[in-house]
């Protein structure tokens, strides 16, 4: 090592000359990296489109991936960065960056053989193949021989050059004066820190931010493989079991308990890879494919429908009521816009975990009604009026069924962007123009809208809507606003060609903030739900119902029949059956019925409790049996138990597989 000046004489990057090497090294070894794999998969990047936006967004993922490395030893320099630490220091800092490149060669020179296996970078199951070191590395040496020990010698290799290079000739190590060290450390801080985040946005990057084509191999190309884990890794910790902090069943009682209502009779479930995979039967036919609309609405529960008991600030969606199928007493799974897009996308039942949109299990293959649909040979948009990388739904929604994404960087010309983005008004005319885009395209069409000007600090247009109260910015006013631009959006599409063959439903993804004196809040799980369009005749459903009960039902209305995991209610097809709903609040979980909530607790206890519908009380009334444990119990393992095991796939024909 070169000697270490204790001078207040320093070089240009001081205490940081192996952090600025490191750096500059790791991003010329990612970028070298990405060009190759770009190269080998040059046919279906160009068939994915946008090219030059990979290289692109591949720096910012690659200066998070080295930002997030130089982290550690740049929160340590105002301790170990003075004349006494010196060697330490020095030692120190060059030691973590030669770890941190080879680690980062080692990753990309995995990537090549990852990627002929499973189509991607490496991710949560190059970790999981960690835990059974003796079946990987005999795999390895017999199926892949030449590229492990090739991968290894270049690892030997090139790290060692990278040593070299990082051990470049320098006349002295010099650190600086105690003043220039303490005025440049929190530059150094928060270059490193925005580095991280790379972006201004509400929430820091992630890897859905890089989602930026339809292709999942090719999104994987954008990060590098040493993100990629990371984040898995991150992921890893909210999954997989999270449902045993209220008890476990064998895997035959949950699927008895789960499978075991009315309308789950009538199907077969003989699938023992698969096992609530079940062909549907639609409930009506159409001489041609109906297309669908899902209009998301953010933060619109019941507590804004004033015949479902809230105020009365949603009077577009009333009066539509009346045109379609009204949802008395529909309820969300849970508090979280992913949580409803899990649902009412997805029919998936929620858990404890963090919803399936942002688990790295289900970032590919997960069945949707846009998988569904798609399978069935429908054009899948969704339409939102923010940044779709947020909550992970660009890499979600673009990896399980959903072709097109448009977000606020294809609204054009908006005529007011608010915090979240784009306003409902920009988003719904934005709608409209891509609807009427698909339609003369020819093919059936799915579109996803999602809304988001209810949502804090509520900000919209001025000279919309009459205040319903003062001042402007709350949920109230927010909401008719939401309201507003929502009815003149189907105003519309009444008027547009594609409305006589469009079945739309209208949903909350949540009521706003979920609070109360009740063990769970169930007074504001309640949300309004809406069918209407195409041929759809009006009617009120009575009978309890949950979001997951959603896509099924949709695709049964539109005459889709099909093979699909979801075990939600098709209210076209039956009406008359007992309801039930589920509903996640922290941790706690609820299994509703007409008659009774059993809530199971993070304790492994369960309580039984009355609902109190007028009054909005829980009335808890005592412990749950070890029948009516056990039948929540199931409810909330099932969904845990096909995510983990990945049995909750798209397989269109229920004969593929048995």
């Amino acid at each position: 090592m070169p000697s270490i000046t204790r001078s207040s004489r320093a070089s240009v990057f001081g205490p940081y000359i192996y952090l600025v090497r490191m750096a500059v090294l790791s991003l010329l070894v990612l970028g070298i990296s990405r060009i190759a794999l770009v190269g080998w998969n040059y046919d279906r990047v160009m068939a994915a489109g946008n090219p030059g936006s990979i290289f692109f967004q591949g720096v910012r993922a690659d200066i998070i991936l080295v930002c997030l490395w130089l982290l550690i030893p740049v929160l340590c320099a105002p301790l170990f960065a003075w004349s006494r630490w010196a060697t330490i220091w020095f030692k120190g800092t060059y030691i973590w960056c030669l770890i941190g490149l080879i680690s980062i060669l080692f990753m990309e020179l995995a990537t090549p053989a990852f990627l002929m296996q499973f189509d991607s970078r490496p991710n949560r199951l190059f970790i999981e193949y960690l835990k059974y070191p003796q079946e990987v590395l005999s795999t390895l040496w017999h199926g892949f021989r030449l590229p492990f020990i090739s991968g290894l010698l270049l690892t030997i290799l090139l790290g060692y050059g990278l040593h070299c290079l990082l051990r470049l000739p320098t006349p002295s190590l010099a650190l600086w004066s105690p003043a220039k060290n303490l005025l440049v450390w929190p530059l150094v801080f928060v270059a490193v820190f925005m580095g991280i985040r790379s972006t201004t946005a509400h929430r820091p990057a992630n890897p859905a931010l890089f989602a930026i084509t339809s292709d999942s191999m090719v999104n994987s190309l954008i990060i590098n493989s040493g993100y990629s884990v990371l984040y898995a890794l991150y992921s890893m910790k909210h999954e997989a079991r999270s449902s045993e902090i209220y008890g476990k069943l064998s895997t035959h009682e949950m699927l008895q308990y789960s499978l075991d209502w009315p309308w789950l009779k009538t199907y077969q479930f003989n699938h023992s890879e698969y096992p609530t995979l079940h062909h549907q039967s639609a409930a009506f036919t159409h001489d041609k494919p109906l297309n669908l609309v899902i209009i998301l609405q953010e933060s619109m529960g019941a507590t804004f429908v004033k015949s479902l008991g809230g105020v009365a600030v949603t009077p577009e969606l009333e009066k539509l009521a009346e045109e379609g199928i009204w949802f008395e007493h529909l309820y969300a799974t849970g508090t979280r816009s992913v949580r409803g897009i899990e649902a009412v996308v997805s029919g998936f039942p929620p858990t404890p975990a963090q919803s399936v949109v942002k688990l790295s299990n289900s970032q590919n293959n997960l069945a949707t009604i846009a998988s569904v649909l798609q399978s069935a040979g429908y054009q899948t948009q969704f339409i939102y009026g923010g940044e779709a990388h947020f909550d992970n739904m660009r890499g979600f929604f673009t990896n399980n069924g959903f072709q097109d994404i448009v977000d606020i960087k294809k609204i054009a010309n908006p005529v007011f962007v608010a915090s979240w983005g784009a306003s409902d008004e920009d988003l719904f005319n934005t709608a409209q123009r891509e609807l009427n885009t698909l339609h003369k395209a020819g093919k059936p069409f799915f579109s996803l809208i999602f809304t988001s000007s209810n949502h804090a600090p509520f900000e919209f247009p001025d000279n919309r809507i009459t205040l319903f109260e003062q001042p402007k910015n709350t949920a109230n006013n927010a909401v008719k606003y939401a309201d507003w631009a929502m009815g003149r959006f189907i105003e519309q599409a009444k008027q547009s060609d594609y409305w006589k063959n469009t079945v739309f439903l209208i949903v909350a993804d949540h009521d706003n903030r979920v609070y109360g004196n009740n063990l769970i809040p169930v007074e504001k799980f309640q949300i309004p739900g809406l069918i209407l369009g195409a041929d759809i005749k009006p009617s009120k459903i009575s009978m309890l119902g949950s979001q997951i009960d959603l896509a099924p039902t949709l695709l049964s209305l539109m005459g889709i029949s099909t093979c699909h995991p979801m075990i939600g209610r098709d209210f076209a097809s039956d009406r008359e059956s007992p309801g039930r709903a589920i509903l996640q609040f922290e941790d706690y979980f609820a299994l509703m019925e007409q008659d009774k909530i059993t809530i199971l607790k993070p304790d492994q206890t369960a309580v039984i409790a009355h609902y109190n519908e007028q009054k909005k009380i829980l009335d808890i009334s005592g412990h749950a049996s070890e029948t009516e444990m056990k039948r929540a119990l199931a409810h909330v393992q099932l969904p845990s138990y096909l995510y983990r095991e990945r049995r909750y796939p798209n397989v269109p024909d229920c004969y593929r597989r048995k």
